[in-house]
């Protein structure tokens, strides 16, 4: 399984560039650093077990583990996985649509980075991700700012091969959500950085708003 994220793990500095020639340099260096205190307002959602879906070079399983929470990565990336596990972290070489360990027991199942627009398609990804969970569990994404919309594009890094990405605005989340069969339950911007909450469309699934999140209108 090659990864067209390999070789921006392994650069210096790397560029993602779109269809259109729009161009956007990729934060390599805090992939690979440990996690922040933007990260850690993140991880404190994540208060059971955690599957992290494009984990990278493992800074959020690796935050997570050290929390006691028991959280496993996983990246079709080879370089991200051998990054992970040489950290001290847990993580398989795996395509989030694909088996995965643990289907349907994690409490939470983690899309950091942009990861929602992993395969260019997020509602087919969310409704994939909803077969991972427990039954009371939830999906936390970090997404694009307000105005972003929701683009699917063919996508390369550094020259690499071509794939589809799908970049998604927090303010296009709450039709997502419903379109994949789930509840947006909450929003959050810190540091220049936005997050959301949401939980699968069943009658009695109501999970709490996390502190300094903005509750979704319902």
């Amino acid at each position: 399984m090659n990864s067209p994220f390999d070789r921006a793990l392994l650069a210096r500095r790397s560029w993602m560039e779109y269809d259109n020639g729009a161009r956007w340099e990729m934060p390599v260096h805090r992939w690979r650093e440990h996690s922040d205190a933007v990260d850690a307002m993140l991880l404190s959602h994540c208060r059971g077990t955690t599957l992290d879906v494009g984990c990278g070079p493992g800074r959020l399983t690796l935050a997570l583990i050290a929390r006691g929470v028991l959280a496993l990565g996983i990246d079709t990336s080879e370089a991200a996985v051998r990054m992970t596990v040489q950290r001290g972290g847990r993580a398989l070489m795996r395509d989030v649509f694909g088996p995965v360990p643990g289907e349907q027991h994690w409490k939470h199942v983690l899309l950091a980075d942009g990861n929602l627009g992993i395969g260019g398609d997020p509602k087919r990804l969310l409704e994939r991700v909803r077969r991972l969970l427990d039954t009371d569990g939830s999906v936390i994404v970090e997404v694009a700012s307000p105005g972003t919309g929701m683009r699917s594009r063919m996508a390369r890094i550094d020259s690499g091969p071509w794939f589809r990405w799908c970049d998604v605005g927090v303010d296009t989340v709450p039709r997502l959500a419903e379109s994949a069969g789930m509840r947006l339950s909450w929003t959050v911007e810190n540091a220049g950085r936005w997050f959301a909450g949401m939980e699968p469309k069943t009658p009695d699934s109501e999970l709490p708003v996390p502190s300094g999140a903005v509750p979704a209108k319902q």
